[in-house]
């Protein structure tokens, strides 16, 4: 069992950055494939970044460029930089563990997910 706790989310102008962190409960962090999701209003969740147990990684190409995921497995926490935030990044991002291995997509391949965290970019 994962427990997950986004935070980092806020308010910030185009342009502007911000840092998102994904605290994990457990002790087998390490063992699990992560990713950001992000839904904005009206609109269907969809994956921004992935990283699987050897850190590899995959940006959707909305992101690509301008997010950064990554993990430090000795704090239990992943993290997704974004720079350059643009107003159609705004969304409600959640962060999701699977068990499974491999660069993972979809939403269903995820067995935990946190309650989410805004991000609002104003023009």
């Amino acid at each position: 069992q994962v427990q997950l706790v986004e935070s980092g989310g806020g308010l910030v102008q185009t342009g502007g950055s911000l840092r998102l962190s994904c605290a994990a409960s457990g002790r087998t962090f390490s063992s699990y494939g992560m990713a950001w999701f992000r839904q904005a209003p009206g609109k269907k969740r969809e994956v921004a970044a992935v990283i699987d147990q050897s850190e590899y990684t995959y940006y959707a190409d909305p992101v690509k460029g301008r997010f950064t995921i990554f993990r430090d497995n000795a704090k239990n926490t992943m993290y997704l930089q974004m720079n350059s935030l643009k107003p159609e990044d705004t969304a409600v991002y959640y962060c999701a563990a699977s068990s499974s291995t491999g660069i993972l997509k979809l939403d269903r391949s995820y067995n935990y997910w946190g309650q989410g965290t805004q991000v609002t970019v104003s023009s």
